[in-house]
């Protein structure tokens, strides 16, 4: 759908026919529901987008012109070093093979490949329609202009690209992530905060600022700029970052603790959780809408 927006030619490929008719299905009413919302990304209307996408089950056929392939397959290292293998075996000299992956090394993903100066993860991130980040993580040998052209394609379909400049386990968006995560598990093992207070935390606190300003804009702006903000805070952030705790396993009691808070907020059955997916797209959409009303000048 996002290619498809800013006016390229897509054909979708996938092993079983069914993945394909439904997906072609889904995006349909997806892109028909986007226009009559006003949500609608690119100049092109919906028909005029759809028209642009097309399936097929022949990796051949469906690769046959590309100036870029995106592999979207699940997060598995030996599944997607088939598919990248299979790749090169029938690509040019020209064409970016890409991975979705969100965290599997590019090294590790790319290794013996032919055309690895070609090769880059593009990792979006979910739901990409609505959220416009793609970190681009390079293989130590991916050529300088396969960066290049994987940012300016990334930014003319209307995504925020960055450049991850070396590759590193987990990218950055993962490590940030895991990050919070690790410390909101400790919180919660040592008593500090309910599960759903520790939401409420991020969604009504961090979340509402780091929705327009990262972490570092942030410390240059709580105090007269960065050299101020260390001056005045980093004894404080030394000592609390010495009071956090080893990784948490993620199990147990704790665990059990915070799937009970969850499933009372949203039940874990597949029809509660789809609704709940909706509304956060929904959220996603109108927020993504407001940031493009207040870029600043």
């Amino acid at each position: 759908m996002l290619f498809a927006s800013g006016g390229f030619k897509v054909k979708l490929y996938d092993i079983e026919q069914e993945q394909i008719t439904n997906a072609l299905e889904n995006i349909r009413k997806e892109l028909k529901r986007l226009e009559q919302s006003d949500s609608l990304k690119g100049s092109l209307s919906a028909e005029q987008q759809l028209s642009l996408i097309s399936g097929c089950s022949n990796i051949t056929e469906a690769v046959e012109g590309a100036m870029h392939i995106q592999e979207c397959v699940p997060e598995n290292l030996d599944l997607k070093k088939k598919i990248f293998a299979q790749l090169d075996r029938i690509v040019d000299d020209r064409v970016i093979l890409s991975s979705s992956s969100s965290c599997l090394m590019p090294s590790k993903l790319f290794a013996g490949l032919v055309h690895v100066k070609q090769c880059i993860v593009a990792h979006p991130v979910n739901p990409p329609y609505y959220v416009p980040l793609v970190e681009l993580v390079p293989h130590p040998e991916t050529a300088p202009a396969t960066m290049d052209r994987t940012h300016a394609l990334m930014r003319k379909i209307g995504q925020s690209p960055v450049r991850v400049l070396k590759e590193i386990d987990g990218f950055v968006l993962n490590r940030l992530q895991y990050a919070i995560i690790s410390e909101a598990w400790r919180l919660l093992e040592d008593g500090v905060v309910s599960p759903c207070d520790l939401d409420l935390v991020m969604s009504d606190g961090l979340g509402m600022r780091y929705a327009f300003i990262g972490p570092l804009e942030t410390m240059h702006l709580n105090a007269e700029g960065m050299l101020s903000y260390c001056d005045r805070y980093s004894e404080g952030m030394k000592r609390v970052l010495k009071t956090f705790g080893p990784v948490p396993e993620f199990s147990g009691a704790t665990v059990e603790k915070v799937h009970q808070a969850m499933r009372t907020k949203v039940p874990d059955d597949p029809e509660h959780l789809a609704a709940r997916r909706q509304w956060r797209d929904d959220c996603l959409k109108k927020l993504a809408k407001l940031k493009s009303q207040l870029q600043p000048e």
